[in-house]
């Protein structure tokens, strides 16, 4: 009797693990993409110089509340003083308080320019 060797099945290849890679890839690129709108028009930012001294200008501070102070004074004998710098230095910097509001700035910001103030510089701090 003779028995003939069984020929083995051809193996084939599996594509599942292939498949589960190419999940496992488009998961991980999809949780760590970050996706951000596209800006609606192209603005350039201002640009601070921080290597040049600044001017010698009047500096009013202004604080979070909104109260003003100008050399020794504050308040509205800040401001009266402050206009009669205006005409020899049209250059007012400012220092403001962080959590000082848009609007009060704003409206202070009108105040400077009727005063005669041509540039108003706001003092920041590098980060």
């Amino acid at each position: 009797m003779e028995f003939s060797n069984p020929t083995p099945p051809k193996h084939k290849e599996s594509v599942l693990p292939m498949i589960n890679v190419v999940f496992l890839l488009l998961i991980f690129f999809l949780m760590t993409a970050q996706i951000a709108p596209p800006e609606p028009m192209e603005v350039e930012s201002p640009v601070a110089d921080l290597s040049t001294d600044p001017e010698e200008a009047p500096i009013l501070f202004i604080a979070a509340d909104g109260a003003m102070a100008f050399e020794d004074m504050r308040g509205d004998a800040a401001l009266v003083a402050l206009a009669a710098q205006a005409e020899a230095q049209p250059v007012l910097r400012l220092k403001l308080d962080a959590a000082l509001p848009g609007a009060v700035l704003a409206k202070r910001m009108q105040q400077f320019a009727a005063m005669g103030f041509a540039k108003i510089e706001i003092i920041v701090e590098p980060s």
